[in-house]
């Protein structure tokens, strides 16, 4: 079992920035590959940036590209997502995953976290 959770989630202006943290405890965290995901009210939940266990492959959601960078610290057991050029449209519940393969799709997860809100204003 891996026990995940978030922080780092508020209120930021447009065009501010944020970074989330997600501290693993339980197995071997360098194990497993991480996700981001989000969920905004009354939509579906949505992949934002994967990273493998060595942190050798990422993949962002085309809507973070160049604006959000994941990252690890297998020392620390903590995943990273910072957030940088806010939108509105960014507002959500923000998720971290973790599973033995990378994906960009939630239900190859086995292990969530229990979220952080992100609330972008204009």
């Amino acid at each position: 079992q891996v026990q995940l959770v978030e922080s780092g989630g508020g209120l930021v202006q447009a065009g501010g920035s944020l970074r989330l943290s997600c501290a693993a405890s339980g197995r071997t965290f360098s194990s497993y590959a991480m996700g981001w995901f989000r969920q905004a009210p009354g939509k579906e939940r949505e992949f934002v940036a994967l990273i493998t266990q060595s942190g050798g492959y990422i993949r962002y959601a085309d809507s973070v590209k160049d604006r959000f960078t994941i990252s690890r610290d297998n020392a620390k057991n903590t995943v990273y997502l910072q957030m940088n050029s806010l939108k509105p449209e960014d507002t959500a519940v923000y998720y971290c995953a973790a599973d033995l393969l990378p994906s960009p799709l939630s239900q190859e997860y086995d292990y969530w976290g229990q979220g952080t809100q992100v609330t972008v204003s204009s």
